[in-house]
């Protein structure tokens, strides 16, 4: 749960960061898209999956966009 947790976090910051909207709809557009993402992840991550590879493409992806959204943060502001 804490991956999947970590991965909603980062795609809210990243589509925070991005979407072409004001700053408070960006942020619930995010959020909002964070909740399926979260339920997406915890579906998988009971699937008949490796431990090793679940915890991979949870972690990864969510560094991934949290590193592009801080990088982003400023932008467009």
């Amino acid at each position: 749960m804490f991956g999947g947790y970590a991965l909603a976090a980062a795609v809210a910051f990243f589509l925070a960061a991005v979407l072409p909207t004001g700053r408070a709809e960006a942020v619930v557009g995010g959020m909002q898209f964070s909740f399926a993402v979260h339920a997406i992840a915890a579906i998988w991550a009971f699937s008949p999956v490796a431990l090793m590879r679940v915890w991979l493409w949870l972690l990864l992806p969510a560094v991934v966009l949290a590193g592009l959204g801080w990088s982003l943060r400023g932008v467009g502001a």
